[in-house]
């Protein structure tokens, strides 16, 4: 919610400077942070329906609506590109560059710096704690905020230069910037959606097992990801002269193991008695 009201006071600040000053650098700015007002909205409520416990038509949660929304932060994200590259084109080949340099410009441009900073690092926090793809999403809008508003700064100098270029040009630079966080962003959020393996995850997960030396072997190690969760399916194998309770501890002991070195992870085991070949 802090980061809606942020969101909210930037993008009128530097519309209305934009607005004055004619600075496309300004104005793509504010488009920027118009669309992390947008997505700061959407991860508000997000994250709100994302926490609800699973029930009988969602059995694995709610979690998938935080990848849903980190990737609707991306399609935004990209028609602003296209807005900006297009009006920067347009400058550069018709000429028509008309900026009035104000004290003003330089406010809001160092402000927004001051509020992003502030905004990026509460929500990279908060994120990591909760393992939040959504709120992770939003803390890099705020902090790709920071980088291209450092760059339309130094547009705004060489500006007030008589270089009126540099702001076209910085702008061109800022959807640059965009273009690369979205296509980051666009991956993780894509890739979370068709289940792909969390990268890193299986090693992780084999290693923990080998730890165990009552697992003979194991296979079928499967591992999705839903919003803040991730799910893991596997089977082990263990001693066939092992009555049913010494079976379950085995895997108990395999899923505590799991759950207390990877944080949100639910597991399912499946145990098999381990036979020799010819007996299959």
């Amino acid at each position: 919610m802090t980061s809606v009201i942020a969101a909210i006071f930037l993008t009128s600040f530097k519309l209305i400077i934009g607005f004055l000053t004619g600075s496309l650098g300004i104005l793509s700015e504010a488009l920027h942070s118009g669309l992390d007002l947008v997505a700061a909205l959407i991860t508000f409520f997000a994250v709100k329906f994302a926490d609800r416990p699973a029930d009988s038509d969602h059995q694995y949660g709610h979690g998938k609506i935080e990848n849903y929304s980190a990737l609707v932060e991306t399609l935004l994200l990209l028609i602003t590109c296209a807005w900006i590259i297009y009006e920067a084109v347009r400058r550069l080949v018709t000429g028509t560059v008309e900026i009035e340099v104000t004290y003003w410009s330089f406010i809001v441009i160092s402000t927004s710096i001051i509020v992003d900073i502030s905004r990026s690092r509460a929500l990279y926090k908060v994120a990591k704690k909760y393992n939040s793809q959504a709120l992770e999403a939003d803390a890099l809008h705020f902090s790709t905020d920071i980088w291209s508003s450092v760059v339309v700064l130094i547009g705004l100098f060489f500006a007030s230069l008589d270089f009126f270029y540099a702001d076209t040009i910085a702008a061109l630079i800022v959807a640059c910037i965009v273009l690369i966080v979205s296509y980051r962003l666009g991956k993780r959020s894509f890739d979370a959606l068709i289940d792909k393996a969390p990268e890193g995850l299986n090693e992780k997960i084999s290693e923990l097992l080998g730890q165990i030396p009552e697992i003979i072997k194991f296979h079928d190690v499967r591992v999705r990801e839903a919003g803040a969760y991730k799910f893991v399916e596997l089977n082990i194998h263990v001693d066939k002269t092992l009555n049913i309770n010494d079976a379950h501890r085995i895997s108990h002991k395999a899923e505590e193991l799991i759950l207390t070195n990877i944080s949100n992870i639910k597991v399912t085991i499946h145990i098999e008695p381990e036979v020799e070949k010819e007996q299959i």
